[in-house]
């Protein structure tokens, strides 16, 4: 990194740190780590380190988890454009699994964007359960969603809304929640050395404040005896230790949990907060000079209580779920076109999706609600669900997102092509390809994997990969 650190983080680090200040700020000279995390919905761990795609290492806090050198090229591959993996920073893998999230949660990433922890979320809950992925800024929540389309997540809703407004519509509504929060970021100085610029004292106590206002909408809409994690990638005290002792002061029915620390986190220091409070060793830190990751901070707090005795959901108004309402005609006409659809060119879907009462409607957009359906009416949402397609006419379009969630197996018709064919990088760039087949839409195929779809006219496969992802 050549950008000079700000003097006064160097003052501050040297007094937080003493003898220690010196590998630390060393640490600046070396270069970031770089990791990615495989996406268990699509394949395992265990396969891919098998596959010697590239050269990678374990990462210890994360069983997904993996480095790679900083000389190769995952985001190049076309097993990336399938989802197989997300490219992560390795520090940041260690918040999700704090989480401890168990099939069926429901659990709302309230500062989400660009999807990271949330994909890494979704891939533990392996299709159960409800997700809600929630970015205030809108250009970072259609990254979002588009990063849970890639993955493949079907279970998943996308909001673009601030904590205040999620919190009146739900209340104690979610089992587990993450706060990632928006920080001053000194944890990433060494991967995005521009945040040097963007750093100042006001900053970190700007920051102070807006992390105060996020915890404390989130502890609303969590429930009784519900976990949430806080985490930050800065090291500034103010906006670690003394953020959650000060939450703690005005939410007492909130305790700290041990985060389970790994040998090389280093528990957070109660001194650093005002009053000292030695709970705050139950806090994690990561320092990019003990570990081969950038620099985090987690906190595990645990709400007082006990869910719901019969383990049903409530709705955001605090009632159990009711039904939805008997879909409208547009709805029954959008969904016998997609079951027409289902029938012909994915027929395990056709069961699958047999619920109308899930089925919602934006425009020509149908989507397929996850459950607990939660009333997301007056909401600003960018995905409300697993995207099917595109109602035209009684004709039905199939999705992206409905291909990155198939298996091979569910589709009547596959093109499948190795991962270094030329075809391959054709389709990518968004050409059409000669090859024989029965016509109909068709799943194109990475060693088996799917990529999107083509639609087969007498022995031509034309490309319908979304012109917003081709590759120049």
């Amino acid at each position: 990194m050549n950008r000079p650190l700000p003097e006064m983080f160097i003052n501050r680090t040297q007094e937080m740190l003493g003898a220690a200040a010196v590998p630390f700020l060393h640490s600046y000279q070396s270069l970031p780590t770089h990791g990615l995390r495989v996406n268990p919905g699509k394949v395992s761990a265990e396969w891919f380190a098998q596959a010697g795609l590239f050269s990678l290492t374990p990462v210890e806090w994360c069983p997904t988890g993996f480095r790679f050198p900083p000389e190769e090229r995952p985001g190049k591959h076309p097993y990336h454009a399938c989802g197989l993996y997300y490219l992560q920073e390795p520090s940041a893998m260690a918040v999700a699994e704090a989480l401890d999230v168990q099939p069926d949660d429901v659990i709302l990433d309230l500062c989400a964007a660009p999807g990271g922890k949330s994909t890494q979320i979704a891939g533990k809950l392996g299709g159960s359960g409800l997700l809600v992925a929630n970015e205030i800024h809108p250009t970072r929540a259609k990254a979002l969603s588009e990063n849970i389309e890639r993955l493949g997540i079907v279970n998943a809703l996308v909001t673009n809304e601030s904590p205040e407004r999620l919190q009146t519509r739900f209340t104690e509504f979610f089992d587990k929640i993450l706060v990632d929060a928006p920080c001053s970021g000194e944890g990433m100085f060494r991967k995005l050395p521009e945040a040097i610029d963007d750093w100042s004292p006001a900053k970190v106590s700007e920051c102070h404040a807006m992390q105060l206002e996020i915890l404390a909408a989130s502890s609303a809409m969590l429930k009784p005896g519900g976990r949430l994690v806080y985490s930050t990638c800065t090291f500034a005290p103010l906006e670690n230790e003394q953020t959650i002792a000060s939450f703690l002061h005005t939410h007492p029915q909130f305790s700290l949990q041990i985060v389970p620390h790994h040998e090389m986190f280093v528990p957070g220091e109660p001194a650093w907060a005002t009053p000292a409070d030695p709970e705050l060793a139950k806090t994690a830190r990561l320092w990019p000079h003990l570990l081969r990751g950038e620099g985090h901070f987690i906190a595990v707090l645990q709400k007082d209580g006990d869910h719901d005795a019969d383990g049903q959901t409530s709705h955001p108004s605090g009632k159990k779920s009711k039904r939805p309402a008997k879909p409208t005609s547009a709805i029954q006409e959008a969904i016998a076109c997609w079951q027409g659809f289902a029938r012909e060119s994915v027929p395990s879907l056709a069961v699958r999706t047999e619920d109308s009462a899930r089925f919602t409607l934006f425009g020509e957009q149908l989507y397929y609600s996850p459950l607990p359906s939660p009333d997301l009416a007056s909401l600003r949402v960018v995905r409300p669900g697993w995207h099917l397609g595109t109602v035209k006419k009684n004709r039905f379009e199939p999705s992206h997102a409905l291909a990155l969630s198939l298996h091979a197996e569910d589709a009547a018709r596959t093109a499948d092509y190795a991962a270094d064919a030329p075809d391959v990088l054709r389709y990518l760039r968004g050409e059409s390809l000669t090859r024989p087949g029965i016509d109909g839409w068709t799943l194109v195929t990475v060693d088996s994997h799917p990529l999107g779809w083509g639609k087969q006219v007498d022995g031509q496969l034309k490309n319908h990969y979304p012109k917003g992802l081709r590759w120049l």
